[in-house]
């Protein structure tokens, strides 16, 4: 049996979807195939019915026509002021986006969908406003007619003879949360145009003669019911993916891109073709040798059909070769294309050399493929092998003229010296071909190579064949070695420009492909963010020869940009207000914005997200000075910002790992903490609240020494308690920082001495000696933290050595260090616990002798402060029983002044 399993990518996009609705507004579209069939009208009766269920609605913009109606609909409802744009001495009112989101009703209705606002506005495009309003949140009401779908585009333009040009991207329409088709008959559409309710009277005559008629609104309705069909079948077959129902996707569309004016009409059809198979759709972009050279008005074009592409939803992917079939053959072999959509190539051919279709070529390369052939009308543009690419030669040179005249003179000599020699005509020839190919390596145009080769031959002639030094010619044969020799070096030169601009071409990708390498090698070797900002603007600068400014994040907010100029340019032109919003609009959007892009298209810049799915790690800003990026260069820049985004997230990973690991570890330090006192301080509390209560219930009664007795044990137990909080208070300061160690010199046996106060009442059980230095020890210290170690040190001997035992502190100084050392005669440790008798919470199996078991920070601090000392500590066994403390510290000279 076939596993039934959900497509992947398709079952990806789905949760994705889901999740961004789940934060994201809600679109609801009122659809329509011609102008007054009432979806203006059906859209406000909705609102009415929003407001009457206590939803918060406003109109942001309502084209009312003149019609009564619609104007009765807008009474009750609140209406927010529209921006006044002057225009060509028009003052025309448009949809104020910023005046919505700072009032951020729960809806707005905003009709007119596929309106193109007026330059500088903030989006070239009014559904591109809308989709910002749903990124905040808010609900929004629109309209939209059939005409104005992207993909319908030519199919209306068809039926109707007008091609509109103000156009939604499919992906708007499909998107939507909810399309209500707004329907009427067209003869009761044309019934509503004469009696004035769409268009004003003078108007009418030429609606009814043009577009309203029968055959036309017949033909638009029905595209309109198919496309809302199409939607409810996309729609239930995204209800199959997320269910896990069967669903093969098999077919793979690939489209070729170039800037022929009619381009546009065949991505637009493979788009059609891939919703209708239900298969992956890619647009592919060969890139040759005079690409580079493109005209302008061309490479606009190319960057407006690959926009197109990238808005019907296809991934966009580059190949490099002068033989265009063969690399897009050479592509659909390797990705799994099973369909390609190539527009008819109208390409003259010449009576003498006829010239092969791409289509004739690609079929040769891939016979067993399906080729969905366009016909394309538009010729005066189709060159070479049907691409649409004019690309504009470079003028003619002083330079090169001069170049290929000294080119031709030195072979002359040349060739009159190998004359001279006796070197015959064949071989003098070559020496002439020889000069073409170097004169088309040397210069930038063909035409030079062209005119060396025909003035070699009359050079030849005149120089070499009888009669010599004329231009005449006797023998009727060499007119035809002087035929062959031109054509020999016209292919010569043809392949030598070849070839040149093949390893151009070769080295200009290879550089592209060594940035992207250097820019991943340099990434993984960078250590923190600033170095990743540093070598991500620095690679991108290198590799588009343009000034780049980054914009990173910090606490939900961009930080100040760090820019890469590239040559003098004025840093301040590109880190000012306007173009720092632009920025902004980028990170929170998450979108493209800026110079070439239809929103914010005024600033300097072109602004990329560094993104990773929904997050945004930085803001890029790339200089276009008027000149947008090729497919190449922003398929790699892309790569580039992606490997960023990675770096920047997988920082941003190890440090939210590592705080997570520091939290883990101190809930557990806490959870330790806990326990442990909770279990140790019930004994010598009990004991307190139990003598203390003996006491003020008995204590007149009580006889003298039982009383002390009983004063003493108290006195004891808070002074341990006093003890471990001292402990604890100074484990918690070391371990955050918080503690300020005051390191004055200090002489060791005074510390000594001062710790033997706090013990006193020890000597009464345990016999303490001392053993001073025979010189004067001097360590720089914290005197009052040295204490604390000498009276843990001494406390932990007490604690766990038999009543009667013996303590021995001894100093010495030892190669510039101070050695203090402190023995016990009692039961020591076990090579087991000695490791770890300075780990914290860590605590032996030998039982005390007061009964109380230590919590385990006592000689962890002692190591703490030691180390914060620059000193160390170790353990080890007394001789001949017992434990031995040493601690090690660095030594101050002794300056003796007389």
């Amino acid at each position: 049996m076939q596993d039934a399993r959900a497509n992947p990518d398709e079952l990806l996009k789905a949760i994705q979807k889901e999740h961004t609705n789940r934060y994201a507004g809600h679109l609801k579209i009122f659809f329509g195939y011609a102008a007054g069939v009432g979806k203006t009208y059906a859209m406000l009766k909705a609102a009415h019915a929003a407001k009457r269920r206590g939803m918060d609605v406003v109109v942001g913009y309502v084209e009312q026509h003149s019609r009564p109606e619609t104007t009765a609909l807008l009474r009750h409802l609140e209406i927010l002021p529209v921006c006044k744009v002057a225009h060509q001495g028009i003052e025309i009112a448009e949809f104020d986006v910023s005046g919505a989101l700072k009032r951020n009703p729960q809806l707005i209705l905003v009709d007119e969908l596929a309106h193109t606002n007026i330059e500088n506005n903030r989006h070239k495009k009014r559904y591109q406003d809308i989709q910002e309003l749903l990124r905040a949140g808010i609900d929004v009401y629109t309209t939209v007619n059939v005409q104005h779908i992207e993909s319908l585009n030519d199919m209306v333009a068809a039926v109707t003879g007008i091609e509109v040009q103000e156009r939604i991207p499919d992906s708007i329409f499909d998107d939507a949360d909810q399309v209500e088709l707004v329907d009427i008959e067209p003869a009761d559409l044309i019934v509503r145009l004469r009696e004035g309710k769409i268009y004003r009277e003078n108007r009418i005559d030429s609606a009814l003669h043009n577009f309203f008629t029968v055959q036309n609104l017949t033909a638009l309705r029905e595209i309109a019911l198919r496309r809302c069909a199409d939607r409810m079948n996309r729609l239930s077959e995204s209800i199959r993916v997320q269910h896990n129902d069967q669903y093969f996707t098999d077919e793979h569309i690939l489209v070729c891109l170039s800037s022929s004016p009619s381009n546009a009409k065949i991505i637009r059809t493979a788009a059609r073709m891939a919703k209708a198979f239900h298969g992956g759709f890619t647009a592919l972009y060969v890139e040759t040798s005079k690409s580079t050279s493109m005209s302008a008005e061309n490479q606009k074009r190319l960057c407006e059909n690959t926009r197109l592409a990238e808005q019907l939803g296809a991934s966009l992917e580059t190949t490099y070769g002068d033989d265009i079939p063969f690399q897009i053959a050479e592509y659909a072999k390797l990705s799994g294309v099973s369909k390609i959509v190539v527009g008819r190539s109208n390409t003259r051919s010449h009576k003498l050399f006829p010239a092969t279709a791409l289509t004739d070529k690609l079929t040769s390369y891939v016979p067993n493929m399906d080729i969905y052939i366009i016909p394309d009308k538009m010729t005066e543009n189709q060159h070479h092998w049907g691409t649409g690419e004019k690309t504009e030669k470079p003028p003619l040179r002083l330079s090169d003229s001069i170049i290929t005249v000294s080119l031709l003179i030195v072979t002359s000599i040349i060739s009159l010296l190998f004359y001279s020699f006796g070197v015959g005509e064949n071989n003098i020839i070559t020496v002439y071909l020889l000069g073409v190919l170097i004169t088309a390596i040397v210069t930038s145009r063909q035409f030079y190579s062209i005119l060396f080769a025909a003035l070699s031959v009359l050079t030849f002639n005149y120089l070499f064949t009888a009669p010599r030094f004329t231009l005449e010619v006797y023998d009727s044969s060499d007119l035809f070695t002087f035929l062959i020799m031109f054509l020999a070096a016209c292919i010569s030169s043809n392949l030598a420009i070849r070839l040149k601009k093949q390893a151009r071409q070769s080295t200009r990708n290879a550089y592209r492909t060594q940035v992207l390498f250097d820019t991943s090698q340099l990434l993984q070797c960078a250590e923190n963010v600033q170095e990743i900002i540093t070598v991500t603007t620095r690679q991108m600068a290198q590799l588009l020869g343009r000034t780049v400014v980054f914009y990173g994040v910090e606490g939900a907010q961009l930080t100040a940009p760090v820019i890469f100029p590239v040559g003098t340019e004025e840093q301040c032109l590109y880190s000012n207000a306007n173009e720092e919003a632009v920025a902004a609009w980028v990170y929170k959007n998450n979108k493209r914005a800026g110079a070439t892009t239809e929103t914010l298209s005024s600033a300097a810049c072109l602004y990329l997200a560094v993104r990773d799915r929904e997050n945004v790690y930085g803001v890029v800003g790339i200089v276009m000075r008027h000149h947008p990026l090729e497919i190449s260069e922003d398929s790699i820049v892309l790569s580039i910002l992606g490997q960023c985004a990675l770096t920047l997230a997988s920082k941003q990973a190890a440090l939210e790992k590592e705080k997570a690991a520091l939290l883990a570890k101190n809930e557990q330090m806490r959870a330790n903490l806990l326990r442990m006192i909770s279990h140790d301080l019930r004994t010598p509390l009990t004991s307190i609240s139990g003598n203390a209560a003996i006491l003020l219930e008995n204590g007149d009664t009580l006889i003298e020494n039982k009383r002390k007795r009983l004063y003493a044990d108290i006195y004891d137990d808070s002074l341990w308690l006093i003890s471990l909080t001292e402990n604890l208070l100074s484990v918690t300061k070391l371990k955050d920082g918080t503690m300020s160690i005051q390191l004055k010199p200090e002489i060791m046996d005074d510390v000594i001495s001062e710790a033997l106060e706090h013990i006193q009442r020890k000597r009464t059980v345990h016999t303490i000696t001392v053993k001073p230095a025979e010189d004067i020890v001097l360590v720089k210290m914290d005197a009052r933290l040295m204490v604390q170690v000498i009276v843990n040190i001494v406390d932990n001997a007490v604690k766990y050595t038999q009543k009667g035992a013996h303590i021995f502190i001894s100093t010495r100084l030892e190669n510039k260090k101070a050695i203090v050392e402190i023995a016990d005669d009692g039961p020591g440790i076990s090579d087991i616990d000695k490791p770890h008798v300075f780990d914290m919470f860590y605590t032996t199996g030998a039982k005390a002798a007061d009964s109380r078991r230590g919590l385990g920070l006592g000689l962890a601090l002692c190591k703490s402060i030691i180390e914060a000392h620059h000193g160390a500590i170790s353990v080890e066994n007394n001789k001949p029983q017992g434990a031995l403390f040493r601690i090690t510290l660095p030594a101050e000279e002794v300056t003796l002044h007389e």
